[in-house]
């Protein structure tokens, strides 16, 4: 029984430090929801590739993610849903057509994506727990994406969007 209390106590720390975001985390107040990302990270990652995944882009008169209507437009209630949205974009469509013959690139790609994928796992949860509604200006941006998105073939569509990531994270850290 004499371990018990100890036990008990480094169980608690344990869960607590779990439960805190880690170093160059951020945690993004979406309506009800909250989400932690490693911005720093993602960051990091896009910048190493940005440069060669835009210069895949043929098309560069056309923007998946701020034509016609600019992500900076959509204000507070809709923030958890077109994040909810986007986050499904990008794991569902954009990642899923983004292969390179640059192992170096696949391996960014990857990385960022599996943050996204468990950021939108937990946004997609407390989504469902807050019954978050999406709003007209939301429903129609996130519209809006997909048809430009896919006006495209896939593979220029997904390298398009990923070339545009930095749209989506400035947006994101400006609306925090």
């Amino acid at each position: 029984m004499r371990g018990s209390p100890l036990f008990l106590c480094l169980f608690s720390m344990s869960c607590w430090v779990n439960l805190m975001p880690t170093a160059g985390d951020k945690i993004f107040h979406l309506g009800a929801c909250r989400v932690s990302l490693s911005m720093t990270e993602i960051r990091a990652g896009f910048t190493a590739i940005k440069a060669n995944i835009q210069s895949r882009d043929p098309i560069r008169t056309l923007s998946i993610l701020s034509h016609p209507q600019s992500l900076h437009k959509v204000k507070s209630p809709d923030r958890c849903c077109i994040t909810h949205h986007l986050f499904t974009f990008y794991v569902d469509k954009v990642f899923k057509h983004c292969r390179t013959e640059d192992s170096f690139v696949n391996r960014k790609i990857s990385s960022i994506a599996n943050s996204f994928l468990s950021a939108r796992r937990k946004l997609g949860q407390c989504h469902e727990q807050n019954n978050c509604a999406c709003g007209e200006k939301s429903t129609e941006k996130i519209k809006q994406i997909l048809e430009n998105y896919e006006g495209l073939n896939v593979t220029s569509a997904a390298m398009k969007s990923l070339g545009e990531l930095d749209i989506l994270l400035d947006w994101m850290e400006k609306s925090r």
